[in-house]
């Protein structure tokens, strides 16, 4: 009975500190979440400065914010199938845990801050097409 007992013992602690526990709890998180998708036309003369405030300025500040999952910013590489969409080169994607959580990181200074650092290298600042997803 007592070795059970160290054994069990032994394998929670090893679980524990190569961090395999967290694993189950991934497994009991909410999978579903919102993505919002914005396509952009960036000039190439503008993509040094959009891609640093992006990363240096941008993403610092998001990470910050209750409910925020995750950030990308996709440079398009080729179409493989299809007609070609507008002139849109790159691709941000921003994902949150929920559309209430993501509206208070919207209307707050940090993104009030941010965010026109980034919308001055999209060459037409007032008509992106923005599209909010629900995750399946």
């Amino acid at each position: 009975m007592h070795r059970r007992g160290l054994l069990r013992s032994a394998l929670v602690a090893t679980v524990t500190a190569l961090g395999l526990g967290r694993f189950a709890t991934i497994a009991r998180a909410k999978t579903t979440h919102i993505r919002i998708y914005v396509e952009m036309d960036v000039p190439p003369e503008r993509e040094r400065e959009m891609l640093d405030t992006f990363h240096n300025v941008f993403v610092p500040e998001a990470v910050k914010h209750e409910g925020y999952i995750r950030v990308k910013l996709l440079k398009r590489r080729t179409i493989l199938q299809g007609a070609p969409p507008a002139q849109h080169n790159y691709r941000f994607e921003l994902e949150f845990e929920n559309e209430e959580l993501r509206l208070k990181w919207f209307h707050s200074a940090g993104h009030q801050r941010v965010w026109p650092l980034v919308e001055k290298a999209i060459k037409s600042q007032k008509d992106y097409p923005v599209v909010l997803y629900d995750e399946a």
